[in-house]
């Protein structure tokens, strides 16, 4: 590819006219996207029901149990006042897990929230410290109950009936530090052997959105591109923000199903199909609930669905997925990279079926690493995020290798997602051939050079993670947030 060609003439002559005009909407300021921040048309209009991200693991403080980390509402600015960001009560959340291997759901797990108000007569969220979780200073708490649905019997059945939300993390005067960790643990729910958090917490996801979504650009990379620059670090582009976390760890036995080793597991929310706005300014939701937003895997539907059909996939079901399968095994993006980045080798665009094994149904096992059934759930494909519960953690949370089994690390990702998991870095290398020679050697996958180092130059989040529940890191603090 020659450099000193225009970037549109090259599009329209290279790629064609369909591909520069895909290219050109994908990133358009109102696309930008991380895991699954504002991916899709309609749900970048509706943050409170946008899952950002999902993650599932076990930790070394509960071998028993598994933890899911399900967030949503993209990008929150800490100082966000006076109405700060919260979970929305007309949205309907959900964690489901499908426990036998055939990729429905046979458990569901859902969340619904109320928002209280002390004093309407006031325009602030707090009258003074919030020094309790109950305290009278807090004029918009909130609550939430838990529903688990057992698919098979369609019996529900309520496990939290008073769970708190703690407040957004205001300030030294509202909120102070340290007191603002002991408050959120307080909102802490043990039920049985399980736990419950739902709050504001960290962002933990971490990407160069800057870079990345100005033209698939990867500042480390900068001089391989075709409109090449200097060569920089990478720049967190989620850092400094935060997201609202629902946090579960429940025991193997309630949500596994034996003699099967793998869950596949998947966020989403849902509307009432009818919305009434009222002029006295209240609105009422009625009808039956249509999902909205869905996330299994990271990074799917930002860049392997087209805009034409990002919404449609949100609003399908994981085990309808088959219908996206070119997708996966002719990606758009590895052609993109052949020619953004011409100074690479030219990695395969069909013929993927890698991408279907990593992201639709599991790569099988790998028994040179002593694993058995990896993260299979059968040949049927679905957007899930799968979980062997034999794979125990192998490092405290926060400490597991950020390349997951791409470097041998099999209790990472794509089994199942940790918080560490620098999932952008590992998908780029995955859609461009280079899995590294672990994989290479395993599997018999690709792996060229130097698609196998590839990166956006951001590998860690911004804050540190507890390696206790909720295990998401503190949220910033409204008056004294930076970014970057």
């Amino acid at each position: 590819m020659k450099r000193g060609i225009g970037l549109a003439a090259a599009l329209a002559a290279i790629a064609g006219a369909a591909l520069a005009a895909a290219f050109v909407g994908r990133v358009a300021p109102e696309q930008a996207a991380a895991s699954s921040h504002r991916e899709a048309p309609l749900i970048s209009e509706d943050p409170g029901a946008d899952n950002t991200d999902l993650y599932a693991f076990r930790t070394a403080d509960a071998p028993g149990s598994v933890t899911i980390v399900a967030n949503y509402i993209p990008l929150e600015e800490p100082a966000g006042g006076p109405n700060f960001a919260q979970f929305d009560d007309d949205v309907l959340y959900e964690i489901h897990v499908d426990n036998d291997g055939d990729a429905v759901e046979d458990l569901t797990y859902q969340f619904r929230f109320k928002t209280g108000l002390r004093n309407p007569n006031t325009f602030l969220y707090n009258t003074g410290p919030i020094d309790s979780i109950d305290s009278a200073s807090f004029n918009r708490p909130q609550t939430y109950t838990v529903t688990r649905v057992d698919e098979h019997t369609d019996v529900s059945q309520v496990i939290v009936s008073d769970g708190r939300v703690p407040p957004v993390n205001i300030g030294p005067r509202s909120t102070p530090a340290p007191q603002y960790d002991t408050l959120a643990q307080s909102a802490v729910k043990t039920v049985g052997g399980s736990k419950y958090f739902a709050g504001q917490r960290d962002d933990p996801f971490f990407v160069d959105l800057g870079s990345i979504f100005d033209l698939g650009g990867l500042r480390p990379f900068n001089t391989f591109h075709l409109l090449a620059l200097g060569a920089t670090p990478g720049v967190d582009g989620v850092g400094g923000y935060n997201t609202h976390s629902i946090v579960m760890q429940v025991p193997i036995s309630e949500i596994g199903h034996a003699p099967n080793k793998v869950l596949g597991i998947y966020a989403s929310a849902s509307r009432q199909s009818v919305r009434i706005l009222k002029k006295d300014g209240t609105e009422k939701a009625e009808g039956g609930w249509t999902q909205v937003s869905r996330l299994g895997n990271p990074l799917v539907n930002e860049v392997l669905i087209p805009l034409g059909q990002k919404d449609f996939w949100n609003r399908s079901e994981p085990e309808d997925d088959a219908q996206f399968a070119k997708r996966y095994t002719d990606p758009e993006l590895a052609g993109l990279i052949n020619f953004l980045y011409p100074g690479l080798p030219d990695t395969p665009t069909t013929g993927r079926g890698d991408l279907v094994a990593v992201l639709l149904t599991g790569i099988g096992a790998i028994p040179a690493l002593g694993v058995d059934n990896f993260n299979s759930t059968g040949p049927r494909q679905a957007d899930l995020l799968r979980l062997n519960v034999d794979i125990a953690a192998t490092a405290p949370v926060g400490a597991g290798n950020r390349l997951g089994v791409m470097a041998g690390d099999v209790a990472g990702f794509p089994n199942g997602r940790r918080l560490e998991d620098d999932v952008t870095d590992i998908e780029l290398r995955a859609v461009a051939c280079g899995y590294g020679a672990v994989l290479q050697t395993l599997l018999g996958v690709c792996d060229l050079a130097p698609n196998n180092a590839i990166g956006d130059g951001v590998d860690a989040n911004d804050k540190s993670f507890s390696t206790t529940f909720p295990y998401v890191a503190t949220p910033h603090q409204g008056y004294a947030h930076t970014h970057h």
